[in-house]
């Protein structure tokens, strides 16, 4: 059998930016390239793993046995192996088998760089090519205009493997399905990105893709990596623009993944108070160790450039930057300055968000971010983290909260809905309702809406609607677009059926027309994330339970005017001041029958007279639908 062939791709300043914690391309260098020496095609493999004594490569090609391919280790102490492998090419099969020279422990790994993974519970890597020819150019010219922060914004998350499942096989669709069916459906609903949950390879389905161990492969669970790039393609030929789930927070302890990799506590901290995550039973990266920290920066760039993704929703950053986080006292040690502070974490989350702006200025990184931690989606150079969003979780919370009461009790809470205002510019702030909300027994987002059938579809109408004129990007999780019924299943497709039914249709009707409003409307876009895009007319109207605000946009005549109504009682010849005189021209209400509403509406424009009220020179009466808002224009 052919032996190794001596071969490297690394140049010596490779090395050094390695090293050094400041190599982000290093997928073009390690794992498994299919290449040409001396007239011979093959793979070249490569692979870090300093405690090792020996490394082989094995493979359906040379029986799994080990010692056959073994690799080559560098001369100058970076702790790579590599070698050239003739015969070896696009759909060998193949593992690391490592000798420790800690305690001659012995592993077998699947390839941290892997392009392709074997289909679970199958755990190999796959050499694989992801050749493709893509015919987005035209997206990728103007995406700095889609993603800008003064652009509509509005999410669909997805999870792929339970969006949709096939009527007679019950199976997950394809890559190539979902090209189809998913980006039809996202156009038709007016969303201008998706946010796919992880499908970088997992190996446990009810991880929901949260626990990874191909970083740099597309899950082979719905088809072949350049599959996912006609995904990606197919979304931006369509205007469409792609987030990905990214997931540096932990990784799963699985024999064949990262953990123990070479024998020693490689890419996690060897301390469990920083090493170990109590949550999630899973292992958290060592941010301090300039390797792990080339490798991480190198995957978020991996997906920028060879997938064409236009931005990273980072997952769990408040674990990252807290060292007591989920830790009772004495289970964490404090920073060098006796802060909880992860100080490593937040320094290689400030550098991964320099690296990927300074090559990618045109996408964006989002937080999930819980707690008050300051300046998160602040530019590194002003003392930030860097991020471009975050989540407001606080949003989410209250307002869940607030719709969640009956409405007779809501004027005693009204603070919980307007309190979001306070603190709505310190962070540039996208809304979300995600697939966390729809899970562990918090109910579907209509099953936590109170009153009877009209009254749930109401709220639910009313939630969207002040969402969607709240100042901030927005998110959705799939099913809640229809008005889902049952709790996200992630074995199980949405109940699509139950768009047979007026009312859930009418959900999808007026999810569809609030992003619509939300991109045709620049009031409710250009000035997102300043306070100068937003002016409370009335937030203590308790007793009606009634709020109205302004949405600014760069020219006044652009501006709209929000009334909501919180309770099922209709608001007849109800008074608002406003800003200059005119006529009010109603350009939206959520109670339309065509969304399942009783059609409570302003029938005809509505003269402003000046007439102060609420601290202003003018006012108009005009009707708030019950349950309901209303957006209007003066002209």
């Amino acid at each position: 059998m052919t032996k190794v062939v001596a071969h490297s791709l690394f140049s010596d300043f490779d090395i050094n930016l390695f090293k050094g914690g400041k190599h982000y391309r290093l997928y073009e260098k390690f794992g498994s390239h299919i290449t040409i020496v001396d007239g011979v095609e093959g793979t070249y493999f490569a692979v870090w793993a300093p405690s090792a004594k020996s490394v082989s490569v094995v493979g359906d090609f040379n029986f799994w046995v080990e010692g056959e391919h073994e690799l080559n280790v560098r001369w100058d102490e970076s702790g790579i192996w590599e070698g050239f492998i003739p015969g070896t090419g696009k759909g060998s099969i193949y593992k690391y088998k490592i000798q420790s020279h800690h305690n001659d422990v012995v592993t077998e790994k699947a390839d941290p760089y892997a392009r392709r993974c074997e289909h679970p519970p199958k755990t190999a890597s796959v050499v694989w090519d992801t050749i493709y020819d893509w015919k987005d150019e035209e997206w990728m010219k103007k995406r700095k205009m889609h993603n800008a922060l003064d652009a509509p914004f509005s999410v669909y998350e997805v999870h792929l493997s339970s969006w949709k499942k096939t009527t007679d096989e019950n199976r997950s669709l394809s890559y190539v399905e979902l090209a189809d069916e998913l980006v039809r459906y996202v156009k038709e609903m007016e969303f201008t990105h998706v946010e796919f949950m992880p499908i970088m390879e997992y190996p446990y389905d009810p991880s929901w893709g949260y626990q990874l161990t191909g970083y740099f492969a597309p899950t082979s669970r719905f088809g072949y990596p350049e599959e996912f790039k006609l995904l990606v393609d197919k979304l931006h030929q369509n205007n469409i623009g792609i987030i990905l789930d990214w997931v540096p927070s932990h990784f799963p302890e699985d024999a064949h993944g990262l953990g123990f990799f070479d024998g020693t506590c490689l890419y996690e901290h060897p301390d469990k108070r920083k090493g170990y995550h109590p949550d999630w039973k899973s292992l958290i990266f060592n941010y301090g160790r300039n390797e792990v920290k080339s490798f991480l920066i190198s995957n978020a760039i991996f997906w920028l450039d060879q997938y064409h993704a236009d931005g990273l929703r980072v997952d769990a950053v408040a674990s990252m930057l807290f060292l007591d986080y989920s830790r009772n006292e004495g289970e964490w040690e404090p920073n060098i300055y006796g802060g909880r502070e992860n100080l490593e974490a937040i320094t290689f989350i400030k550098e991964l968000n320099t690296e990927v702006y300074a090559s990618f200025p045109d996408v964006q990184t989002i937080a999930e971010e819980s707690t008050s931690y300051p300046m998160v989606s602040k530019p590194t150079f002003l003392g930030g983290l860097g991020f471009g969003m975050k989540w407001m979780m606080g949003w989410m919370h209250d307002t869940l909260q607030y719709f969640g009461k009956e409405s007779i009790y809501r004027k005693h809470h009204q603070n919980d809905l307007t309190f979001s205002m306070t603190y709505a510019f310190t962070e540039n702030f996208m809304l979300p309702l995600s697939h966390d909300e729809v899970v562990y027994g918090k109910r579907s987002i209509i099953g936590r809406m109170p009153g009877d059938e009209w009254q749930k579809f109401a709220n639910l109408r009313l939630l969207y609607s002040y969402m969607f004129t709240h100042p901030g990007t927005k998110l959705l999780f799939m099913g809640a677009e229809i008005g889902q019924h049952e709790e996200w299943d992630f074995q199980k497709s949405l109940d699509w059926y139950i768009l047979d039914y007026d009312l859930h249709s009418g959900i999808k009707s007026i999810v569809k027309e609030l992003n619509l409003l939300y991109k045709n409307q620049p009031a409710l876009h250009e000035k997102q994330f300043s306070v100068e895009g937003f002016e409370w007319i009335s937030y203590d109207d308790h007793e009606n339970s009634v709020i109205s605000y302004i949405r600014k946009g760069n020219r006044d005549k652009d501006n709209l005017i929000v009334v909501c109504n919180f309770t099922p009682i209709p608001r007849t010849n109800y008074r608002i001041g406003l800003p200059a005189q005119g006529k009010l021209v109603q350009v939206f209400n959520s109670d339309q029958r065509e969304y399942g509403g009783s059609g409570v509406s302003n029938q005809t424009d509505i003269d402003i007279s000046q007439k102060e009220w609420q601290y202003r020179k003018y006012a108009a009466e005009i009707v708030v639908p019950p349950l309901g808002a209303v957006v209007f224009k003066i002209a």
